[in-house]
């Protein structure tokens, strides 16, 4: 099995790479990958390791994942690249320009953190760590699979805006993960932390916040935003943690919208 993860690609110019959270896969931006590649992009959709047709990787790291990145990077033989990254996948993103920042242009951050636990929530981050991966592991530990876990989960991610064709996608890309990956992605995210880094983010960067986020609410993704120099951020009104899928039109249009107004401008001076 190639050791490149795999992808979906549609249309032909600059190219931006989708990296999808930990309930995903690259059919969790379909919206998207269509809507780029009618304005001029080529829009790519990976697997992250372990999902889809994608080999996973020993030990399962950040590290791991963004070398995984880097690979179909080289692989789609372009010099930089528009980076969009939901949810972990936003941290994916973070972690590739920490370690490569050469490798990307423009950045977009939707629905993500700098570090898995929140502060400021009266509790350790051990201790919201641990409520975290119950709630996300109780249907499968009650004998249920990955699709009962999506029936459960994804209504309770969403805002009263989301749009029900997004949700029926969003439990559609949930239920086809492994559990066996989902778990050790997991495991993976508890040990995000990229805080320190945030600063030295040096490509314009957009950060995309759902009203009604719980994962990564809006107050904690200004605070990204004000660390990051030459960043921007947006609230979609209504949405939750779903936005790509719950509100497709908005969030694309927050997206093309950057691209065109950052087009030519890659690096701060």
């Amino acid at each position: 099995m190639s050791l490149t993860p795999a992808f979906t690609a549609l249309g032909s110019g600059p190219t931006v790479l989708l990296l999808h959270g930990i309930g995903g896969g690259h059919l969790a931006f379909a919206p998207q990958v269509e809507t780029l590649a009618a304005a001029g992009y080529r829009a790519v959709a990976w697997d992250m390791p372990g999902y889809g047709h994608s080999a996973p990787i020993e030990p399962y790291t950040f590290k791991g994942l963004a070398q995984r990145c880097i690979d179909l990077i080289d692989a789609l033989q372009c010099p930089d690249v528009v980076l969009v990254g939901h949810s972990m996948g936003g941290m994916v993103a973070q972690e590739v320009v920490a370690r490569h920042p050469q490798r990307v242009s423009r950045l977009v951050l939707a629905g993500t953190s700098a570090a898995f636990a929140r502060h400021g929530s009266g509790r350790s981050a051990d201790d919201w760590a641990r409520q975290f991966v119950a709630e996300r592991t109780a249907p499968l530990d009650a004998g249920g699979g990955m699709e009962a876990m999506a029936q459960t989960l994804v209504p309770r991610m969403v805002g009263p805006g989301a749009l029900p064709e997004g949700l029926r996608l969003a439990e559609h890309c949930m239920g086809g993960v492994p559990e066996a990956t989902y778990r050790r992605a997991l495991d993976c995210l508890t040990g995000f932390d990229r805080q320190a880094a945030l600063a030295a983010i040096r490509v314009p960067t957009l950060l995309v916040a759902g009203e009604f986020d719980r994962v990564a609410p809006p107050a904690l993704m200004r605070r990204m935003a004000d660390q990051i120099p030459d960043s921007r951020y947006v609230e979609l009104p209504g949405i939750g943690h779903l936005m790509n899928l719950e509100a497709p039109e908005a969030f694309d249009g927050q997206l093309l919208a950057f691209l065109g107004e950052t087009a030519g401008r890659s690096t701060l001076h």
